[in-house]
């Protein structure tokens, strides 16, 4: 994943997640309590890495765009207790990818179904992304990270179909330089919001 083309496709990627959470997320959020900083990165543990850290591999990133996306869902954000320039960079992507992933399926949810999601579905999507996201944030910057290799991706995944936001987003990150498949839902690009996206979804199912 180190040539120009790869490293692109992950700019363009990274700046559609940063697009939809602007447009369609943020203005459907719903306030929430904040829950309590999630488990130590690989640079804070008890017995500690020296993985990179966020000061030397996330300022200019385009990868920090994802950071600014998570800090507006505090809901659901768990960071490194001892967050900062000195956490591992894999990690704190890691970390935000699930916290943008739960933020996006929520919101959906609430907004298509008039209801919370089960918080199955919600750990599922977490751990879907982080560990994809995680992954292909390692892969460029040739990193390694441990926690990286105790995350597996659950079968059982919400679909385009279902949560078209997050659906779209665990799928094209599933293998992000693979150019075959974007967008996934590319009716989205005609929509100005979660309303939209929910008459399309109720249409697409009345005509099924």
């Amino acid at each position: 994943m180190s040539s120009a083309t790869d490293a692109m496709t992950i700019h363009q990627l990274l700046g559609r997640i940063v697009y939809f959470h602007a447009l369609f997320i943020e203005p459907a959020l719903q306030p929430g309590p904040s829950p309590g900083p999630g488990p130590a990165c690989c640079n804070h543990r008890a017995a500690p890495c020296r993985q990179p850290t966020v000061g030397e591999l996330l300022p200019d990133s385009a990868w920090a765009a994802l950071i600014e996306a998570a800090a507006t869902l505090p809901a659901h954000h768990t960071s490194c207790p001892q967050t900062g320039s000195g956490c591992c960079a894999t990690c704190r992507v890691a970390a935000a990818s699930g916290t943008v992933a739960v933020g996006w399926a929520r919101t959906e949810y609430r907004t298509y179904q008039r209801t919370d999601p089960t918080e199955t579905l919600l750990r599922s999507c977490a751990r879907a992304a982080a560990a994809r996201l995680g992954r292909a944030f390692a892969a460029q910057h040739a990193v390694s990270c441990p926690a990286l290799d105790q995350l597996t991706v659950p079968q059982e995944l919400p679909s385009s179909e279902e949560l078209p936001l997050t659906g779209e987003l665990l799928a094209l990150w599933a293998n992000p330089t693979d150019t075959t498949r974007r967008p996934v839902a590319s009716w989205l690009n005609h929509c100005t919001g979660l309303d939209d996206v929910r008459r399309v979804l109720e249409t697409r199912r009345t005509g099924s």
